[in-house]
């Protein structure tokens, strides 16, 4: 709180009429910071991926405080217009924008990167590969409807989570129950592609560890401790 403070009340003494927060902090950890930090005008804020189709206004000791967020997966963006007269936020008008993608004109140097990228060989676990028709490589029919959402268990979560166990020969998995990537309808075909928007992650590793059940009880209360401490900074 007091670096934030100190940020807002530099770039208020630079001479900004508007103060916005970019933030990747969850949605209640920015609520309880703009009843604490003065001077911000918005939050628009990510990580807990919620579609906030109106701002929540926070009071706070230097008035109030917008507070937002998009969704995820960019299916909405978040339009915030001000304004703004004699140097203070006069009106302000906020809404969600669907994102339709095959009604957008893609851009045409952004198009030519995806592919270029897509297309080109990698050199990873000592083979080679086109990324691209690794990317198309059909793995599976699916037969249920797909889904990471919520704090607790999604099927995809249950798909990663009982291949975990098959491949390591484990008797419990876990996975970090996260909200993002795409949905499956029954019937599709589960892709290469579809695989890694769930997996993709650039911090986790996959270990196999062996635990007490006092152990695996400590992790489970220190989650859930994580994500409903009745305190958002804890």
């Amino acid at each position: 709180d007091e670096k934030m403070q100190e940020a807002v009340n530099s770039a208020r003494a630079e001479g900004a009429e508007v103060v916005v927060v970019l933030s990747h902090n969850g949605m209640d950890v920015d609520l309880k910071m703009a009843s604490r930090v003065t001077g911000i005008d918005a939050i628009m804020g990510g990580h807990t991926h919620d579609a906030v189709p109106t701002p929540t206004v926070v009071k706070n000791r230097g008035g109030q405080t917008m507070v937002t967020n998009a969704g995820s997966n960019a299916k909405y963006l978040g339009v915030l217009d001000f304004d703004v007269r004699n140097g203070k936020i006069q009106d302000y008008k906020y809404h969600l924008l669907p994102v339709f993608s095959d009604f957008i004109e893609p851009d045409k140097e952004m198009a030519e990167y995806i592919e270029r990228t897509y297309n080109q060989e990698i050199n990873f676990g000592g083979k080679t590969f086109n990324a691209a028709e690794r990317a198309s490589q059909q793995l599976a029919t699916n037969d249920a409807l797909l889904y990471r959402r919520g704090n607790f268990i999604g099927t995809w979560d249950q798909l990663l989570c009982d291949a975990l166990i098959d491949v390591n020969d484990a008797q419990i998995s876990f996975s970090p129950g996260v909200r993002w990537g795409t949905s499956l309808i029954p019937g599709e075909p589960i892709t290469y592609d579809d695989m890694m928007t769930h997996v993709v992650l650039t911090y986790p590793n996959v270990t196999v560890n062996e635990f007490t059940g006092e152990q695996i009880k400590g992790i489970l209360e220190d989650v859930c401790d994580n994500i409903f401490n009745t305190d958002p900074y804890y």
